[in-house]
């Protein structure tokens, strides 16, 4: 879905970063604890920080959010907003082993949400489905509305225990946003269509550069770097290839990247910092502001 900026006279930053050619690469935001929690009235603009609950309560959940290095994510199902019964919430893990872990709860007063902080604590447990994350903020920005809505609708469709609408994640400028967690995934500029075929994918253990942010446990310039290689050697598993090594010259970085057979063993991947031009990045920008991009120069694999 697009709306072209000349034809409507407003201003859209994801359409106006298709036009610029913006790379993602790189853009995915850090972290790798999530902390969903389930709000089927309107979203404040910003997120959970502006719902008007229990002071104690929200100050018990946003310290060990921050003591966990947690992201605090409102969600609710997408289509029509449902009104009966509790409200749930979870706490998702990424592992570095691939062991992925959730935990989930649920809550129907304010004070039921203090359960979440001792679930921080907690390692969690193994063996959930993945969650699929669809920004679909429309107060925050609204090309994450615009765009957001109809992906979330889609992908709710195929996948409908699996799939939130979610509050802001970063990158509006990339709507339609996906993340799948707690595998760390970021995907942006999707449509319906493409957004289906790529979780699809996603979940057969296939990840593809096309529409791919980067990985949540990694800097910008090593998410740069596994795109590059994906780009290269084609769609592989969420940990098939692994950066061992990152060094920093200037405005270079030389990054080493192992690959499980039959990719590579050893790829050398050198890229090249550059801001971009300041310009608007989202719909609501106060002032225009300068992207870092990570341009490949070279990949070599042995």
């Amino acid at each position: 879905m697009t709306t072209p900026v000349a034809a409507t006279g407003r201003f859209f930053c994801a359409d106006s970063a298709r036009i610029r050619g913006d790379s993602m690469a790189g853009t995915a935001s850090p972290g790798v604890v999530w902390v969903l929690i389930e709000h089927r009235g309107g979203w404040p603009s910003t997120g959970f920080d502006g719902l008007e609950l229990e002071a104690g309560t929200k100050a018990l959940v946003l310290a060990a959010a921050r003591t966990a290095r947690a992201r605090v994510l409102l969600v609710r199902r997408p289509g029509p907003r449902q009104s009966r019964g509790p409200s749930r919430w979870a706490v998702l893990r990424h592992q570095s082993t691939g062991a992925y872990q959730q935990l989930w709860g649920t809550w129907a007063r304010d004070g039921d949400l203090a359960d979440i902080v001792p679930a921080l604590a907690s390692p969690g447990m193994p063996g959930y489905p993945p969650v699929i994350l669809v920004c679909a903020h429309g107060r925050h920005d609204p090309c994450c509305a615009v765009r957001g809505l109809p992906v979330g609708r889609a992908l709710g469709e195929r996948w409908p225990e699996q799939v939130w609408e979610c509050s802001h994640i970063g990158g509006d400028r990339f709507a339609a946003n996906v993340v799948v967690a707690p595998d760390g995934v970021y995907y942006g500029g999707l449509d319906a269509k493409s957004a289906v075929a790529t979780v699809e994918d996603h979940l057969a253990g296939l990840i593809h550069a096309e529409f791919l942010r980067g990985y949540t446990d990694l800097s910008p310039p090593q998410q740069a770097a596994v795109v590059a290689v994906l780009d290269r050697f084609g769609p592989a598993g969420r940990n098939d290839f692994l950066v061992t090594e990152s060094l920093r010259e200037g405005d270079y970085w030389h990054l080493h990247v192992t690959g499980r057979p039959p990719h590579p063993a050893m790829i050398e991947v050198e890229l090249r910092a550059r801001r971009e031009p300041a310009t608007q990045l989202t719909c609501r920008a106060p002032a225009a502001r300068s992207a870092t991009v990570y341009e490949p120069i070279s990949i070599r694999s042995s």
